[in-house]
């Protein structure tokens, strides 16, 4: 929370001061994310911007911003915020250590069929981050915000809960972009296709959490809530058997996907996806070119799962996902249920972004 910040340029400086920081969103819909209430500019001592805030729509800042090494060293914070449960710099293991032999099918190929498990989301404890000394009813910047209990802010997290809401790593949108990110995001309710039942689509589907493979193909399936409170029940049926790609523009929620050995790396490359999915929370939407490679490697009762995601319309670079292990889990096969039943109600009355 900048208090000053002065530039020079030769005879000319300017003095930006920022006050009166606050959670202005609407009080149906708070965010914890101070924002200054005052912020005034002056060009050599005169004042040539005073602007009072009265109300923003906070969603997800969408926000890329190099930092100086000079600005980085200077920095010297004066308040230093609440210890959050957040893991956002987690990384899980780039190798895979188990010691257990693979299985593998009559044709050589490691057997991938089993129950999987990823690593948690990276967040610990989501629902029990304390309560911060700007929290404090009455005396702290909001006086309308209380936290009394440390459930208290998981009604405030709760949509900022999301795996591509956290780093390390998240698609960099061409600039021309942002704006719409921000504007899909602070309408999500509107424009998430999760609002109006539709599958999730990859990468916010997750990884799957039970595998069947034949010599001729191999399925995946995936679990409901994956994306922290959305999401269904899904699979995915992928040929494996060296058959070409068909020549065909129909889309699909989970692409079309192919799959070929490199090894003992089953890599599967999807195409013709449908253009109204999105990335994960947060308005990340993409392009039906979008393009998707997928590598899984296992090695004893671990599976090495990599992600590069290509979408040269929207995107300044491929999102290299970061690597994650998936690891066997003991125990009956998973039963996947069907689709569960999803119903779309209210469709005329998205008129306000009030959360349900």
């Amino acid at each position: 929370m900048a208090e000053s910040v002065v530039v020079k340029q030769g005879a000319k400086t300017t003095e930006f001061t920022y006050s009166d920081y606050r959670d202005w969103n609407n009080k149906l819909n708070p965010a914890e994310a101070f924002y200054a209430g005052r912020m005034i500019e002056k060009q050599n001592g005169a004042v040539v911007r005073d602007i009072t805030t009265t109300q923003t729509e906070t969603g997800q800042m969408y926000v890329v911003m190099p930092v100086p090494a000079s600005i980085k060293a200077a920095i010297q914070p004066t308040n230093q915020p609440p210890n959050w449960t957040l893991n956002a710099d987690a990384k899980p293991p780039a190798t895979q250590t188990a010691a257990a032999a693979t299985p593998r099918l009559a044709d050589g190929h490691p057997d991938m069929t089993g129950n999987w498990g990823g690593p948690p989301l990276a967040i610990t404890g989501s629902g029990t981050r304390r309560c911060g000394p700007t929290q404090v009813k009455g005396g702290g910047i909001d006086p309308d915000v209380g936290c009394k209990d440390p459930m208290d802010n998981f009604w405030v997290d709760y949509e900022w809960i999301s795996p591509s809401r956290f780093g390390p790593s998240r698609p960099v949108y061409k600039p021309e972009f942002w704006d719409k990110t921000q504007e899909l995001d602070q309408w999500t309710n509107k424009y998430d296709p999760v609002m109006t039942c539709q599958p999730l689509g990859l990468p916010r589907q997750g990884t799957p959490t039970r595998i069947i493979q034949t010599p001729t193909d191999i399925i995946f399936f995936y679990n409901e809530y994956s994306d922290y409170g959305g999401g269904n029940y899904e699979y995915r049926d992928i040929p494996t058997d060296g058959r070409a790609r068909p020549d065909t523009v129909e889309a699909y929620y989970y692409g079309l996907s192919i799959g070929k050995w490199e090894g003992d790396t089953l890599v599967i490359e999807s195409t013709n996806f449908v253009d109204s999915t999105w990335y994960g929370r947060g308005g990340l939407f993409h392009s039906a070119d979008m393009r998707m490679v997928e590598k899984l490697t296992r090695k004893g009762d671990e599976i090495l799962y990599q992600m590069t995601i290509e979408d040269p319309d929207d995107l300044i670079e491929p999102w290299v996902m970061p690597d994650r292990i998936l690891r066997a889990r003991q125990g009956t096969p998973a039963i996947q249920h069907e689709r569960a039943y999803c119903e779309v109600y209210e469709t005329g009355k998205f008129t306000t972004q009030f959360r349900h």
